[in-house]
């Protein structure tokens, strides 16, 4: 059995949402080749491309963590939960894009302020969910697995759901960068400042150990100690990131 076959069989609902979500994320790319629509001085259809493509890799990939759980129950109520604030943020920062206006700290009305509001309090709700997940990989609901795998996802759980929640450091701010403009220029795709401080940069690399620690750990590490090592220097370095774009400093001048 191929992985796509297993991971429909662990999770149909992951499965197929991830699926619609990256076939949204190639509709976006290629919108950025034939619209002219702009946000911030960028094409719109760049933002619900990432949130996409980002959505598409936690579906299929809580998709095929959750296989490893014996607790049906919990397992349906946080797949279904996580794919209702999926869907919710990502249509409507897609929606946004389509009319060419911002979805994030854009709050010029009572009704955008609002949504804004709600878009914050589902991505604080699924970053306490995962963690909530964590706590079952911590208990004995989980099926035999190796024991530097099991910890590398203990600690991706929880590395993504600390750095989800750095999103309310950008929330508090009313934007990602500091020293400048939300609308300051970036590198390409990404649109990271080349600038000042950013702190996407640090929420990026935090909510993506979620793929990056078990795929190390499981092909390259293959020791506990090795896992738990990689996994605090990696928090440190996201921690460090975050301290750096809050004093204004870019990641890199490029």
């Amino acid at each position: 059995m191929n992985f796509l076959e297993l991971l429909r069989e662990r999770s149909a609902p992951f499965f197929w949402f991830g699926l619609l979500f990256l076939v949204l994320a190639i509709a976006c790319l290629v919108a950025t080749r034939v619209s002219d629509q702009q946000v911030l001085g960028i094409n719109a259809y760049f933002k619900p491309f990432k949130f996409l493509v980002s959505s598409w890799l936690f579906a299929w990939t809580m998709g095929w963590y959750c296989g490893y759980l014996q607790a049906p129950t919990a397992v349906t109520v946080y797949t279904w939960f996580a794919i209702g604030v999926l869907c919710f943020q990502d249509f409507y920062i897609l929606t946004q894009a389509a009319r060419g206006l911002r979805s994030h700290f854009y709050v010029e009305t009572p009704f955008y302020s609002g949504m804004f509001s709600l878009m914050a309090l589902a991505s604080v709700s699924l970053a306490f969910a995962t963690l909530w997940v964590a706590g079952l990989f911590f208990s004995n609901k989980v099926v035999p697995l190796p024991a530097y795998y099991l910890w590398s996802i203990r600690f991706a759980l929880i590395i993504f759901a600390l750095f989800a929640l750095q999103g309310l450091m950008m929330g508090a701010r009313g934007g990602h960068l500091v020293g400048a403009p939300d609308d300051s220029p970036g590198i390409r795709i990404l649109n990271w400042s080349r600038r000042v401080g950013d702190l996407r940069i640090a929420h990026f690399l935090g909510m993506h150990a979620l793929q990056l620690l078990p795929l190390v750990a499981w092909y390259a590490i293959r020791n506990v100690k090795g896992v738990v090592v990689f996994a605090l220097l990696y928090l440190v370095v996201c921690v460090l990131l975050t301290l750096q774009a809050l004093q204004g400093r870019p990641f890199l001048r490029l």
